[in-house]
């Protein structure tokens, strides 16, 4: 596998208005993550999981906030979309599986999320994704985007009962 160094560039079609003080028409950069960004993940990642699984304990969110905090991200394939320092979501392949992929919610629905994943199927070969089945809006965009389910779990990886969706891409929307 080859080493990325130099930052992705990507370009807007389209100019977004003004949100959240940076308006989203410039370029964004898709760069390999760095200890420096990890409080900005960890934030993102927790904001993002308030936003999307609300189906999660109290007690759950919490137990699997604290592991979350203990990840060493340098042993997964993370890149982070950024506009200047700011990180404004990140994604993680470990053997070709989407292990992670949050956006911070300032910034749904404007297209990041796909950027990433395109970033991760054509730069990473990832091809495999479980989603919580309670996570319908998660299963939506990655059905969009080409991926079908292939398993069911009664139960999340932690013995959890969440269960999980196991999925494989089967033709990329960007093809």
């Amino acid at each position: 596998m080859h080493e990325l160094t130099l930052a992705v560039r990507l370009r807007r079609q389209q100019p977004y208005k003004k949100r959240n003080d940076i308006m989203m028409t410039d370029n964004f950069d898709i760069n390999p993550y760095t200890d420096t960004y990890r409080q900005q993940v960890l934030t993102i990642w927790e904001k993002s999981v308030l936003a999307t699984h609300d189906f999660l304990t109290s007690t759950d969110f919490e137990e699997i906030k604290g592991f979350v905090s203990d990840i060493n991200f340098n042993d997964f394939q993370v890149f982070c979309l950024t506009k200047e320092n700011l990180v404004l979501g990140f994604i993680g392949v470990a053997d070709k599986k989407v292990e992670m992929l949050f956006i911070d919610p300032k910034y749904f629905g404007q297209g990041l999320g796909q950027k990433l994943l395109s970033f991760a199927v054509k730069e990473l070969n990832a091809n495999k994704v479980d989603v919580n089945e309670q996570n319908n809006k998660a299963l939506i965009f990655y059905q969009k985007f080409g991926f079908e389910i292939f398993e069911r779990t009664d139960k999340d990886d932690q013995g959890r009962n969440y269960p999980l969706l196991r999925m494989k891409l089967i033709k990329s929307s960007n093809e």
